[in-house]
């Protein structure tokens, strides 16, 4: 990629590199060190959206007239790498990628001038009411139902696997305004405050002890029918717009690139028990060669992906759906041999740790907190967003014109 710079994109990537030198601080890469979660929690990443936002490159996708940047595909692609080199905090999806973008296209103009720059902002801390007990990735099947009363829309159901719900204000969610004819031609798209009356949020602790996905309940909610975003049962289309820029959208490999390069550190440290490294170990870096070589290549997929939305086109579910489906692999078999290259610093619990706040002691070298509830947390990529199996539904009947009869969203 760097060989194909020109004059302008080398001088870009410069103004890149010195703000972040001068913004991201050393107070805030030690604290983005101990993610080990998909997104930053709600401290850390407010303080690095408002960054961003006034910088003015807090949503390099969005059109200009909405306060993207103007950024051509390579520009965003040099940020987007850039950052994930230097581990900045990874801004939560559900606002800047999902929600704003569906608003951009499906939103009145009304409902653009108010929510979209309190979503730039970062006022408005949004989390995704989408997958429910019964309604994973087969989305259809959704039941959490919602029905109009006057101006109102009274919702009544749950919501389950929210990420980010305790810290959000607003919510996005797909409820069911009808149940004649195909499930999905019954779906509406709505917004709502999270200090609604009737909300009611239940923890769920992941296997790496962190608190972030819930279950949300919704006991005679009220939304006003102006919070639906498109028309009443039309909500299928933009959930589908939305699970396109959640799959496909930001870097599918700048995350796993990070991961390989502090995996080669450490096995370049640690004892192999013999006397030896961890990285004099032949076949451990064959291992390692063969992800890195495996992202290189998705890497150049998202590129023609993003060429594409250049010339206009959309992400696409064939092309979301493999970014997804690699991009999920690929990281879990990174966190996975992180795990290798850290030896018996890998076994303890260091969850604590890695809160900023607990003061809690870590168990070895600084760079043993992290990759254990890294690798932990990381055994859900498979299955948020849609599952892998579903993805490969996607693919074979769009690819291969095959028809599996399968449900997917």
């Amino acid at each position: 990629m760097r060989s194909r710079l020109n004059a302008a994109d080398e001088e870009f990537l410069t103004e890149v590199r010195e703000f972040l030198a001068a913004s991201f601080t050393p107070e805030l890469r030690a604290e983005a060190s101990r993610q080990s979660g998909v997104y930053a929690p709600a401290s850390l990443s407010r303080r690095w959206q408002s960054i961003l936002y006034a910088k003015g490159w807090v949503a390099p996708s969005w059109p200009e007239q909405y306060g993207g940047t103007g950024w051509t595909v390579t520009q965003r692609y040099l940020f987007d790498t850039e950052c994930s080199l230097q581990g900045t905090p990874i801004l939560p999806a559900m606002g800047l990628q999902m929600c704003g973008p569906a608003l951009i296209h499906y939103g009145t103009a009304e409902q653009r001038a108010f929510y979209l720059p309190r979503i730039l902002s970062g006022e408005h801390y949004w989390c995704q009411g989408y997958s429910e007990p019964g309604a994973g990735s087969d989305l259809a099947s959704l039941q959490c139902r919602a029905v109009r009363e006057g101006t109102d829309y009274v919702i009544n159901g749950t919501k389950i696997w929210t990420t980010h719900a305790h810290w959000a204000n607003w919510i996005f969610l797909l409820v069911r305004t009808a149940s004649q004819g195909k499930p999905q031609a019954g779906i509406s798209f709505l917004l709502a405050p999270m200090s609604s009356p009737g909300i009611t949020i239940r923890p769920i602790l992941s296997m790496s002890g962190e608190h972030e996905i819930n279950q949300i309940f919704f006991d005679d909610v009220r939304v006003p029918v102006e919070n639906r975003v498109g028309e009443e049962n039309a909500g299928w289309t933009i959930a589908k717009t939305v699970l396109e820029f959640e799959r496909g959208g930001g870097s599918a490999t700048g995350r796993t690139r990070r991961v390989i390069a502090e995996t080669r550190r450490s096995a370049q440290l640690e004892a192999d028990g013999r006397g030896g490294r961890l990285w004099d170990d032949a076949l451990f870096r064959a291992r390692l060669a063969e992800i890195e070589i495996e992202t290189l290549a998705l890497e150049h997929t998202q590129l023609q992906v993003l060429a594409g939305i250049a010339a206009g086109d959309s992400v696409g579910n064939e092309a979301a759906s493999l970014l997804k489906l690699k991009s999920s692999e690929l990281f879990q078999h990174a966190t996975e041999l992180s795990m290798d290259a850290l030896g018996h610093y890998a076994l303890p619990d260091q969850h604590e740790a890695l809160e900023a706040e607990s003061g809690a002691p870590g168990v070895g070298p600084p760079y043993a907190a992290t990759p254990t509830a890294r690798y932990l947390n990381a055994r859900a990529r498979s299955i948020f967003g849609g599952s892998n199996e579903i993805q490969r539904e996607i693919l074979a009947r769009a690819a291969l014109a095959l028809d599996s009869g399968a449900k997917g969203s």
